[in-house]
């Protein structure tokens, strides 16, 4: 008997929420029944809570995201520039370390009016182990940034020994120069000959390198 009689109070229950739902007054909330009254206020509170999100709490979370990005990268360049503060001391000794050692090998290079010195001094070292120059052509100078690369194309005859010789003492030169392409080949009188591009460098002077810049800075514009 129980269980008939509370289908039929929910039954009612649910017919008289429809009716108090269909009969509403949109001119006068104030006399609505309690159930539709609730309903319309937590619609209203939805909506409220939908528009300010959409028209104030967005905004502010998507600043708050950007912020936190921020936060994140200052942060790590914080630490970086406190890093190089820490090692500011080391990096100073470094530079100064690699500025001798730059200097050092500039003073490897000869000037323009030393290179025919140079050039003197890589003849001798081949007539000094007994070897016979049968070509000694230089090519066109290129320009680097702070140098310039003079390429000569030679050819001796001689022993394997001197050959070899000559290859060291070239490597001992106070003055950078360098062999590449050697090739050794017999001629025709039973002599070694050996083939190589001997390639010397010079600095330039201030005078070259200011006149490469101004080229560098015509071709900018």
């Amino acid at each position: 008997m129980k269980a008939p009689a509370l289908k039929k109070v929910a039954a009612f229950d649910f017919k008289r929420l429809v009716d108090d739902f269909r009969q509403l007054d949109p001119n006068d909330p104030g006399l609505w029944p309690a159930a539709p009254r609730v309903a319309a206020l937590v619609a209203l509170f939805i909506l409220l809570l939908v528009g300010a999100w959409w028209f104030l709490w967005k905004g502010q979370l998507e600043t708050l995201d950007e912020r936190r990005s921020q936060e994140v990268q200052l942060r790590e360049e914080w630490v970086g520039k406190k890093r190089q503060a820490v090692n500011l001391d080391e990096y100073r000794k470094q530079l100064a370390d690699i500025d001798r050692q730059f200097g050092t090998l500039l003073k490897q290079l000869p000037n323009k009016s030393e290179m025919e010195a140079l050039l003197v001094d890589v003849n001798q070292a081949g007539r000094g182990r007994g070897l016979s120059f049968e070509l000694w052509k230089p090519g066109t100078e290129a320009v680097r940034d702070f140098y310039a690369e003079l390429p000569i194309a030679l050819r001796v005859t001689g022993s394997y020994d001197d050959l070899g010789n000559f290859a060291s003492d070239v490597a001992k030169l106070p003055r950078i120069v360098t062999l590449s392409d050697m090739a050794i080949t017999m001629n025709p009188s039973g002599k070694l000959m050996m083939d190589a591009n001997a390639v010397t460098y010079r600095y330039l002077d201030e005078e070259e390198i200011a006149k490469q810049r101004r080229e560098k800075a015509a071709q900018k514009k």
